[in-house]
């Protein structure tokens, strides 16, 4: 190419890059609008007066909350009003926000103008006369009336009132600091219960004496027409409701276990954080089912057979040992990133796995302390657990502390492969790790001390005190260390916070057991298939079964999974025979001789196909083995403490 022909190619290029560069020039490029908040940060201080909530609960058949409330207001300062939003344990943003309607704000008897700010849309800007002094609220709370819309909290025989759900709050304050005064009207004829002081009853009105916005917060109501309680000792007092007066009918070996059960708490920590303890329990079939923590009480509900079927109904007796030992663990003790001034304020849950896992190992001791659940029932429990985390595929890429975010982004929906994606692992592998925390103490004291000792010296300190005590990692290590000297710090570390660790079964193993596979299903995976009414095939074919024969979950990389098996899918027919669980069985066993496949005929989204499963290894559940003869050491773990 000569320099002529150089030079205008050159030119042409030129100028083609420079129209380009022009038309690029006239795109338009916006630039971000700043986010300013004109919230005001929350600060320890009171408002002028208390303020007055009026919450009437009596429109039973529409499951409406009708809720006034007065506010007093500082002069001079912009009026933002808060609805609870990030809430004590729900480990996340659960405000039901969606469900407030008809919100009316007035002071002088004028209304006032009221605008939701965009950003926290939980906030409401309040144009504020200046001569006001206090301001009036009144909206509706819309409880769900299906389970489509959410928990059901109200039903004709029972009701459960969250107070976060039918208050708010003026911004600028920590809540401890706001002092109201709540009061709530109840259908005729129906008991309610809260862990508030200062009650007056009269005509169904319930009135409060003034409390801490933030306690108020903390104790939740039952109420219903149906109602039975039971002193347990030591200020507890166990306050059950039902759909049906039946299903009231205790027997005194039932209350003496519950009874027990404060006992061997109170043994364990060695001193208590309250001046009473409600625990809250709604025997329904109709009530959204609930477990949720609280200073000095909880909210619970289990089947209308608690009591009548007893002896069924083994495994769901660790709720009420789970939420009162947060009355220590969680509530008491709270890592110092989770305790916030406000309901505004976001938490980090990156602790949970002291705060919901060492919960999750003691409830499982103080059931078999007490007697709500038997030995065999806790060995078992741990075996479902261990057997899940040995073929657990997402451990691979996602560590026990990772788990403790699920709560704020994966908001406890179902996830197409859970075992591949993980949950909340925070509550039971954590359990495992406290299990190998307490047997490695055991052995390196020779037997003198345990984590019973921890308990002691980390949430038993200043007894009497229901404030709020909180920690930090640095503060779990050197507890332990003071215990039982050890490189805690690496242990916690390497098994909760690193990914790509080994199923957690050492505990186990230093306690006297070892994880074993059967053909028969342990005693507590036998009671929840049978209370759920499912069908666990995780650890043969790697899916579960609802009663429809639908398919629940699947294992990630197992044979139902490379069959292309999902979520959703139905099995219609087994071997050219329609389904039952008895002809899935029968599949199973006759595909042990490496030859017969599990030949199933699916359906999904109106779609058919044959499908031909080779797996051969026949039923598997998981079991704990005794190593050797003798008692063990987990066995004297789950000894009783009150008779020694």
């Amino acid at each position: 190419m000569n320099s002529r022909i150089l030079t205008r190619a050159l030119a042409a290029f030129a100028l083609s890059a420079s129209l380009n560069s022009a038309a690029f020039a006239q795109n338009s490029a916006p630039q971000p609008v700043p986010i300013i908040s004109n919230i005001p940060e929350p600060q320890d201080r009171p408002l002028p007066a208390p303020m007055d909530l009026e919450v009437d609960a009596t429109d039973v058949a529409r499951g409406i909350f009708y809720v006034r409330q007065r506010i007093p207001v500082e002069k001079g300062k912009p009026l933002i009003l808060l609805y609870p939003q990030w809430l004590p344990g729900k480990h996340g943003p659960r405000g039901a926000l969606a469900e407030l309607t008809g919100l009316e704000i007035s002071a002088n008897g004028k209304l006032l103008k009221w605008t939701r700010d965009p950003v926290q849309v939980y906030a409401f800007h309040v144009d504020l006369p200046n001569d006001a002094d206090v301001v009036e609220a009144e909206f509706q709370f819309t409880s769900p009336v299906r389970e489509s819309e959410g928990r059901i909290v109200v039903t004709p025989n029972m009701m459960n009132i969250q107070w976060e759900q039918v208050a708010l709050y003026p911004a600028g304050h920590f809540t401890r600091a706001i002092q109201v005064r709540p009061s709530v009207t109840l259908p005729a004829g129906w008991t309610g219960v809260a862990a508030l002081d200062g009650a007056k009853t009269n005509m169904g009105r319930i009135d409060y004496g003034v409390t801490s916005f933030e306690t108020l917060i903390d104790s939740p109501m039952f109420a219903g027409p149906n109602y039975k309680k039971w002193d347990l000792g030591n200020n507890v007092t166990l306050n059950v409701w039902a759909d049906d007066a039946k299903y009231l009918e205790a027997k005194p070996e039932q209350i003496a276990a519950h009874r027990a059960l404060v006992d061997e708490s109170i043994i364990l920590f060695g001193a208590k954080h309250f001046d009473r303890y409600e625990f809250l329990l709604g025997l329904t079939e109709e009530l959204g089912g609930v477990g949720l923590e609280h200073h000095r009480s909880s909210e619970n509900t289990r089947e209308t057979d608690y009591f009548i079927d007893w002896d069924d109904n083994m495994s769901e007796r660790g709720l009420l040992p789970h939420e009162f030992t947060h009355s220590w663990n969680g509530k008491f003790r709270r890592p110092a990133t989770m305790w916030t001034p406000d309901y505004s304020t976001p938490m980090r849950d990156n602790l949970l796995w002291v705060y919901e896992g060492q919960t999750s190992f003691w409830d499982l001791v103080l059931g078999a302390r007490s007697g709500l659940q038997s030995k065999e029932m806790v060995l078992a429990e741990w075996a479902k657990y261990a057997g899940f985390y040995a073929e657990q595929p997402g451990r691979t890429w996602r560590s026990v502390e990772d788990t403790t975010h699920d709560p704020i982004f994966g908001a406890r929906k179902p996830k197409p492969f859970a075992s591949q994606a993980r949950g909340e692992d925070y509550y039971n592998e954590s359990s495992l790790v406290w299990l190998d925390a307490d047997m490695t103490i055991r052995q390196l004291s020779k037997g003198t001390k345990s984590l019973d000792d921890f308990a002691k010296a980390f949430f038993g300190v200043r007894d009497a005190d229901w404030g709020v005590l909180t920690y930090d990692f640095d503060a779990v290590v050197h507890t332990l260390n003071a215990v039982q000297p050890y490189d805690w710090a690496k242990f916690l570390d390497t098994k909760l916070r690193q990914p790509g660790q080994p199923a957690p079964l050492a505990g186990l193993e230093k306690g006297g057991y070892r994880l074993v596979w059967k053909e028969e299903p342990n005693i507590f995976d036998k009671e929840t298939m049978k209370e759920s009414n499912s069908f666990n095939l995780t650890h043969s074919l790697g899916l579960t079964l609802n009663k429809d024969a639908t398919v629940t979950s699947v294992l990630w990389n197992s044979p139902a999974f490379k069959a292309n098996i999902v979520n959703g899918a139905k099995i219609i027919a087994v071997n050219g025979y329609a389904y039952s669980k008895d002809g899935l069985v029968s599949a199973i066993k006759a595909a042990t001789d490496k030859k017969t496949p599990v030949r199933l005929l699916m359906e999904r989204n109106k779609r058919y196909a044959q499908i031909d499963i080779a797996y051969s290894g026949g039923l598997r559940y998981p079991h704990l083995e005794a190593i050797g003869q003798g008692e063990t050491a987990i066995d004297r773990l789950l000894s009783p403490r009150r008779t020694k």
